[in-house]
């Protein structure tokens, strides 16, 4: 066992509000929605609103980049004719590589792992394949073969970076990003790996997965005005998800191994814990958040009134904001009134299987940037003894964060992000 702490190194994000870092840190200081009207509507769909990354392009990406043109040449030849899904998280992977001081041209290692957060990550091009080819099967494209599978984000990175190490992709729902990110911890404190690159893709939903969410009852935004009023995390009038896109990067290595490189070490990952409820249905279990909650805490050597920070799951449907918001109080007792509380679902809408990732980077954002981003369109909260945060951001020093992500299935998630001493 590896008794050394693990910290995260680098980080980097593509999502409706921020193609990058800088954009992304603007984005959630100034309480930036990127919901909008889909782009993509389709006639019949119930909702047709979301928060998805628009004017993206890879090409235009490493134009702006500096990277060598051997570099360049790699990434477009295993990118060509990719989805937007593989483009963002392409992008997102280069940039937390460069952020942690990684060689993107390194020698071939094994110790440096991959996990990819996320299963079924295909399906819009799963959608268009069919339609396009329904009555030409012949035409199909023998690339989609590779394409379909949930490994062909995991090897590409693999192919790009040269890393050599164990590899596979973890599904969790909507819980993914954090069961990514709780995988990769365990294979660097039990050593074996050095460095994790954890990737979550964005999840690229077709018009039927939309429209089964709609019928399910967990899609919200019907009948708005304005779509950016839509996603309400903790508030009276919340109706459901809104659907957002986003791919997200990190890297999680040893702290021995981030001092031998002279890394810069953005936050430490104190631990965290998972617990399934027994259910397969939907809906949010009490029993199951209230418990993974104190066992990250328990994990992690931390005391609840260590924690300055909860950055919510909140997703805006009725009785998963309530059964958080009640868990919360379980667990936190007479600290409630001290622990700010946000969910940056209200900004970037809800990205399933990438965002435990993409809220652990706005976490360490907030803790190194010293603020606690807003909680758009909270106006009457579900209940008013948690110490929401309000319409705009405020300046709050954050030592230590809880970052819950809760998936149907019953799985409950929670991590603990603290700042290092290092």
């Amino acid at each position: 066992m590896n008794n050394q702490g693990v910290a995260i190194t680098g980080y980097g994000i593509v999502c409706s509000i921020g193609h990058n870092s800088e954009e992304f840190t603007e984005a959630l200081r100034t309480g930036k929605s990127g919901v909008s009207q889909l782009k993509d509507s389709r006639t019949g769909l119930g909702v047709n609103i979301g928060a998805e990354i628009k004017d993206f392009s890879l090409r235009n990406y490493l134009l702006d980049a500096n990277f060598s043109i051997d570099m360049i040449n790699r990434v477009k030849k295993m990118t060509r004719r990719a989805p937007l899904m593989m483009e963002t998280v392409v992008a997102a992977a280069l940039q937390a590589m460069e952020c942690a001081g990684l060689s993107l041209e390194q020698p071939p290692t094994s110790r440096t792992s991959i996990i990819v957060a996320g299963s079924n990550l295909s399906q819009n091009l799963n959608f268009n394949t069919a339609e396009r080819h329904f009555d030409n099967l012949e035409f199909v494209s023998p690339n989609y073969a590779l394409q379909f599978f949930d490994t062909n984000i995991m090897a590409t990175l693999s192919e790009l970076f040269n890393i050599h190490g164990e590899g596979y992709t973890v599904g969790g729902a909507s819980a993914s990003g954090n069961s990514a990110l709780l995988q990769a911890y365990r294979l660097i404190k039990t050593g074996y790996a050095d460095q994790c690159l954890v990737a979550g893709p964005m999840s690229d939903l077709s018009p039927i997965e939309l429209q089964s969410f709609y019928n399910l009852g967990a899609l919200g935004g019907n009948g708005v005005k304005d779509p950016k009023a839509a996603c309400r995390p903790f508030d009276a009038d919340h109706d459901g998800f809104i659907y957002g896109q986003g791919s997200g990067c990190l890297i999680l290595e040893s702290i021995q191994s981030a001092k031998n490189r002279g890394a810069d070490i953005l936050a430490e990952l104190a631990g965290g814990a998972m617990i399934l409820d027994g259910n397969r249905l939907s809906d949010a279990r009490e029993s199951g958040e209230v418990a993974v909650m104190k066992k990250a805490l328990l994990e992690s050597n931390i005391s609840i009134s260590d924690i300055d920070y909860i950055n919510a799951h909140a997703t805006s449907t009725p009785l998963g904001d309530e059964i958080e918001a009640r868990s919360i109080k379980s667990v936190f007792k007479n600290e409630i009134n001290r622990i700010w509380i946000n969910s940056t679902k209200s900004m970037t809408g809800h990205c399933l299987t990438s965002a435990g990732i993409i809220e652990l980077i706005a976490c360490i954002e907030q803790m190194k940037n010293g603020f606690i981003h807003p909680n758009l369109n909270l106006e009457n909260p579900i209940d008013p003894d948690l110490r929401f945060a309000g319409s705009h951001s405020i300046n709050v020093e954050i030592d230590t964060v809880m970052s819950n992500s809760f998936g149907f299935g019953g799985i409950n998630t929670s991590i603990i992000l603290r700042k290092s001493d290092h």
